[in-house]
């Protein structure tokens, strides 16, 4: 897990939402807490977007990162498992989404709402990772990535239909377009 981890924006997000932003207003990145930077991470700027940087993020050869903080997209921690598609758990500023019954509002990852009560759970066999610990991590000045001793299993399920125990089934909107395929491939 990260805690307090910069969000590396995906060139597709960048390239889709972002750079319009900019070039709506130069000063976006400064507003929102947004940095240019370079393939190594060298900081380009934090502040007001040039015509050459911004010609440089529309080719992809420099990229926008979000810095840690309570205004991150990720929240104050991210959780990280191998998987293909670049996806996590991560807290958000935005929990008032929680409320809402609908809840694909992100580009794929997974919004956590109690964050700091998972980070605890995750890090419950190591004595040092007390909650004032983990509480400190999250809004300390730096930021920390912490590997768990022992991997936790993870399994996310995508499923448009489901059956309940008394026989009822509900279905769902198929926001990834898997049943599509799904059908395509039964054809056959």
């Amino acid at each position: 897990m990260v805690f307090r981890p910069f969000w590396n924006v995906p060139v597709s997000i960048q390239r889709a939402e972002l750079v319009p932003e900019i070039e709506r207003d130069r000063s976006y990145l400064l507003k929102n807490h947004y940095e240019v930077v370079t393939p190594q991470d060298v900081v380009v700027t934090n502040g007001i977007v040039d015509d050459a940087t911004l010609a440089d993020l529309h080719s992809g050869r420099a990229r926008i990162r979000q810095t840690p903080g309570p205004a991150n997209a990720l929240g104050l921690v991210k959780f990280v498992f191998p998987n293909d598609y670049d996806v996590y758990l991560h807290g958000t500023p935005a929990t008032e989404l929680f409320s809402k019954s609908r809840r694909d509002f992100s580009h794929g990852c997974i919004r956590v709402e109690k964050p700091e009560e998972l980070a605890g759970w995750a890090l419950r066999g190591e004595p040092n990772w007390t909650p004032e610990h983990i509480h400190d991590a999250m809004h300390g000045p730096v930021t920390l990535q912490v590997t768990l001793r022992e991997p936790i299993p993870v399994l996310i399920v995508y499923a448009t239909a489901v059956a309940l125990d008394g026989g009822e089934v509900r279905f769902f909107d198929d926001i990834y377009g898997e049943d599509a395929r799904l059908e395509a491939l039964l054809a056959k």
